[in-house]
């Protein structure tokens, strides 16, 4: 079996999501409360759809992304969120998931919350039991 990975959704014509993969963005559980909102000739990231708005990225996204991801991350990583991590890990391990996040260039970090549940939900130590 191979590694699981990140998909690109994607709407262009043919377009198909591969059989098993699984949508991780909004309106889904998984999805980063963390978004990206325009703001003037920037993007502010607000935490939830009424949250308050959190520093000031250049419009071409790419710090504004790397911000959301480290949120959705240290948010992920509290200790009250536990049940999450492991229902998480049930639902996604070995799963394929897509997003609209762009992919990254080779060898460059991914910022997107699909790269951080990959990671959760397949790491050695952390996967589900079967049986």
């Amino acid at each position: 079996m191979s590694s699981p990975t990140r998909i690109q959704r994607r709407r262009t014509k043919g377009w198909r999501a591969p059989e098993g993969a699984v949508y991780v963005g909004r309106p889904t559980r998984f999805a980063n409360p963390a978004r990206m909102v325009q703001a003037g000739h920037g993007l502010i990231v607000q935490w939830g759809s009424t949250g308050g708005g959190v520093g000031t990225f250049p419009a071409d996204g790419v710090e504004a992304r790397r911000f959301a991801t480290a949120l959705y991350q240290s948010w992920l990583d509290q200790p009250e969120q536990a049940e999450t991590r492991a229902l998480f890990r049930a639902l996604l391990f070995g799963r394929d998931l897509m997003c609209w996040c762009p992919l990254p260039e080779p060898g460059q970090p991914d910022h997107c919350h699909a790269a951080v549940l990959l990671e959760l939900a397949n790491k050695p130590s952390e996967a589900p039991r079967e049986g």
